[in-house]
């Protein structure tokens, strides 16, 4: 399926390109490595896992610590979003006939129906998780992220298996917390309050949509939880963090850790938007894969619960700290450059993991030096991959 050099708009991450395949097909003038991905029959004799956006960051490392464990998963993706074509290459190549990917766009709500009658558990990960593309396209956005979340969870519903459903949810769902009193201390933004900047912002927190990817968010957000209440489906939903690690493509709309160890290795200068002293708690993709999976082992009792996933108060950082911690491992001083702050930022995000914690003893075991030299790591084993997705990025935003 070739990609065109010019487009009104960039592709979503879930968002088919004209002409794309529905469920385990491929079209006519599919070639090469998505023409070899793709599945052309799904004949299976047991349960499987589904993983919806199975083939971006998070999804990925998802699967992967299923099929590590045995399991049949399906990954449902269009692949889209740069770099992901290669991250499920490499599901296929590792797990073989394990893997069942499926091509299809979360939108089109017969093109994914099919894909749940085998559930036995489904993680809805596929987005459109860009603010800034939420501002210039935010009927896409919405079309993504809210409509593409209802028709995963009806699809799911109609199976009639009642597989859980846990859904990859925002932090943005808060808003921009402007209303919080902050200090500037050395190189952070942190709370007055002794007990927020102890413990982070709990789920207590009243939700708050701000920008059309945060209503986006929120509005499947809530349209998760009520399917509990309205419908009897086990959901839970899991409020993220800034989540890093191997398999990330980040860029400078989504995904910032990554984008600047990129951008560093590169030698290429990091756009900072504000101060870079606003302050997230970055939370390895590893400890993310084990909360959905305690979140599921669990999902009797906390269906219908929204819990916070992050780093925690042990792991928030600012930007700046984030950048000097680069600099030591890539062992040279980095260009930046300083722009105009972004609608919708938060000066302060920590997530307050308590909740989640007492539900199923889960808790971030990974410190975020040890994780960004993770990360650091894999792109350097990996860097080819990174420089195609990179290119592939540069040729759809053309």
């Amino acid at each position: 399926m070739g990609r065109q050099r010019r487009r009104d708009r960039p592709r979503t991450r879930d968002e088919a390109a004209p002409g794309s395949p529905g469920v385990g097909t491929v079209s006519a003038g599919s070639q090469g490595r998505r023409a070899r991905l793709a599945t052309p029959s799904l004949s299976r004799k047991t349960t499987v896992i589904v993983v919806v956006g199975g083939s971006g960051f998070v999804g990925c490392n998802l699967a992967d610590s299923f099929l590590r464990d045995g399991e049949e998963v399906i990954v449902l993706d269009n692949l889209s979003r740069a770099g992901v074509e290669r991250n499920l290459e490499w599901l296929v190549d590792t797990y073989r006939g394990a893997v069942h990917p499926v091509l299809a766009d979360v939108r089109e709500f017969t093109a994914i129906e099919p894909v749940f009658k085998d559930a036995k558990a489904v993680f809805h990960l596929a987005a459109q998780t860009a603010v800034t593309t939420s501002l210039q396209q935010p009927i896409d956005d919405f079309e993504t992220n809210a409509r593409g979340t209802l028709n995963v969870l009806e699809a799911a519903r109609m199976a009639g298996c009642r597989a859980p459903v846990i859904f990859a949810s925002s932090n943005k769902v808060y808003g921009a917390l402007a209303h919080l009193q902050l200090n500037e201390i050395g190189a952070r933004h942190l709370p007055t309050d002794r007990a927020l900047r102890n413990q982070g912002v709990s789920e207590a927190q009243p939700l708050d949509f701000c920008t059309p990817y945060g209503c986006s968010k929120g509005v499947a957000d809530q349209y998760v939880l009520d399917y509990a209440r309205s419908f009897g489906l086990p959901t839970a939903v899991l409020r993220m963090s800034c989540i890093y690690g191997p398999r990330q493509f980040g860029t400078e709309d989504q995904g910032w850790v990554a984008h600047f160890l990129i951008r560093a290795l590169a030698g290429e200068s990091i756009s900072i938007y504000g101060d870079g002293k606003q302050v997230r708690d970055i939370l390895h993709v590893r400890d993310a894969v084990a909360a959905y999976r305690a979140l599921l082992n669990s999902i009797d009792r906390l269906s219908g619960r929204p819990f916070n996933l992050g780093g925690g108060p042990e792991n928030a950082v600012s930007i700046s700290q984030v950048l000097s911690e680069i600099e030591l491992l890539v062992g040279r001083p980095l260009s930046t450059e300083k722009h105009d702050w972004r609608a919708g930022d938060q000066l302060f995000f920590v997530a307050d993991t308590r909740a989640l914690a007492d539900a199923v003893g889960w808790k971030a075991r990974t410190p975020w030096r040890a994780g960004l030299r993770d990360l650091h790591d894999w792109l350097l084993e990996d860097w080819g991959g990174v420089r195609s997705a990179r290119d592939q990025t540069k040729r759809i935003t053309a």
